[in-house]
């Protein structure tokens, strides 16, 4: 007999034993509960229409697109949707009644999406500057109030009382949905999953692989959802390393990140928006091996490895020779990414990365790079540099790397053209990209003679 799909829905439990796992959350809310409340706009988890609201058994709230989260990932989760808000006595929330006091919606097809996006803020206990705010509001697009009237409702609601989250009763092992959706529970049963499945992809947040259900309407025949082992889901903060599972969500990883390396905190705020962070976990990211991704040029300038593991066993592999080709890693087909170690910065250390992009918020990069640099007695002794959306993957440029020991940032800057050769596509020309580099580099020189000099990170 198959397994249910068992969550909670505002407060509610659901159980679901004849809808197919590779549905959309959107969708089902919509179509099959009449909770149309929750809107489609863009179908890829960009527009934030589409937004619910996690809420954690910790006590966390998180805002998360329901248009490319597939049902069988919500399993065991608590989901509440705009129809689910109310006020202790069962009146309108608080959240609701400040946005329409401020005169915050207009068409009002977004309102839903942005009302959610206000309860997760709201009750996240954040501070009300408009930095925070602003940060909150990137994944939610409006086309006809503005937003000054929305982020004053915000400020009002900052910091209200949460309601405790209902969660379903705790599964004792793992599922399988539908003959097809597997949810494995422990390491054993994912890497059983793995080695009888090899050509089930991976699903862990769905950001990339959910747009084959949302926008593309053709999901995968089957999937292996990785995101409940507790292996793939733990953060380690050790003296002298971090180490964290190849499942666990950027929200939940950006404390430890930020914690040990500064300057990622506006890196990851760019990052897609909250909702994707909610959603997306690094693994995915590596794994994916996109030469357009934001994390890998990060952790190959951190000198990260990975743990990989097999019903074989394990290996221990530098990032550095992970990324094979264009969407081709070192991953063999019955293994999986269990974790990245990255070492923390030793006295002497400097850690630097900037994104490049059309947009400052939800946008791919056009150029990201990233630096580690040791200095010992005034003298650069050692550096790390790590380009992406300038090869088929990313890659550190070891020629760069080179002329900058020997003879400094302009030497490496005109180094850059034998580490690549970058493509011309729409959002960038190949020369433009190198050029970009080649300032990054100049940047980067700046930082390192002026330490206290803000530079700010910006969308070029």
């Amino acid at each position: 007999m198959a397994d249910c799909i068992r969550f909670a829905l505002n407060g509610l439990p659901v159980e679901l034993s004849d809808t197919s796992p590779m549905t959309t959350l959107l969708d089902w809310l919509r179509e099959q509960r009449g909770l149309k409340g929750t809107k489609e706009g863009c179908a890829e988890g960009d527009c934030g229409a589409c937004t619910v609201v996690l809420e954690r058994a910790h006590g966390g709230h998180e805002a998360m697109n329901a248009c490319i989260a597939l049902l069988g990932q919500i399993d065991g989760q608590s989901v509440r949707t705009v129809e689910g808000l109310r006020d202790k006595d069962g009146g309108v929330h608080p959240v609701q009644r400040a946005l329409a006091e401020a005169d915050a919606t207009q068409c009002g097809f977004c309102t839903p999406g942005f009302v959610m996006t206000a309860y997760a803020f709201a009750c996240g206990g954040e501070s009300a500057d408009l930095e925070t705010i602003h940060d909150a509001l990137a994944g939610n697009l409006c086309r006809c109030t503005g937003y000054r009237p929305i982020v004053a409702a915000m400020k009002q609601v900052a910091g209200i009382a949460a309601e405790p989250a209902v969660l379903p009763p705790k599964r004792d092992g793992s599922a399988v949905f539908d003959g097809r959706f597997f949810a494995p529970r422990s390491l054993g049963d994912l890497l059983k999953a793995r080695a009888d499945y090899p050509d089930a992809p991976l699903l862990a947040g769905g950001t990339d692989l959910g747009l084959l259900a949302s926008r593309a309407r053709k999901p995968p025949r089957s999937v292996i959802h990785v995101a409940q082992v507790p292996e793939l889901t733990v953060i380690e903060e050790g003296k002298d390393e971090i180490t964290i599972g190849a499942a666990v969500s950027y929200t939940q990883a950006m404390p430890a990140l930020i914690g040990a390396f500064p300057a990622l905190r506006p890196y990851l705020s760019r990052l897609g928006s909250r909702q994707i962070r909610t959603m997306g976990t690094i693994g995915g990211n590596l794994g994916t091996a996109s030469p357009i991704g934001d994390m890998p040029p990060v952790l190959l300038a951190l000198e990260t490895r990975l743990k990989l593991v097999s019903k074989r066993g394990v290996r221990d592999l530098s990032l550095d020779d992970f990324f094979l080709g264009y969407r081709r890693t070192a991953l063999a087909p019955d293994e999986v990414i269990q974790s990245f170690t990255l070492p923390r910065l030793s006295p002497g250390e400097h850690f630097f990365c900037d994104k490049v992009s059309k947009r400052r918020d939800q946008d791919i990069s056009t150029v990201a790079g990233s630096y580690r640099v040791r200095i010992k007695e005034g003298r650069i002794e050692q550096v790390r540099l790590a380009f992406g959306g300038m090869a088929a993957t990313p890659k550190r440029a070891s020629h760069a790397e080179a002329a900058l020991l020997k003879d400094g940032f302009a030497a490496a800057a005109t180094a850059l053209p034998k580490d690549f050769q970058p493509i011309d596509d729409w959002r960038g020309s190949a020369v433009y990209r190198l050029q970009v580099a080649m300032n990054l580099l100049r940047r980067l020189e700046v930082r390192l003679a002026e330490p206290d000099r803000p530079v700010e990170v910006e969308a070029l």
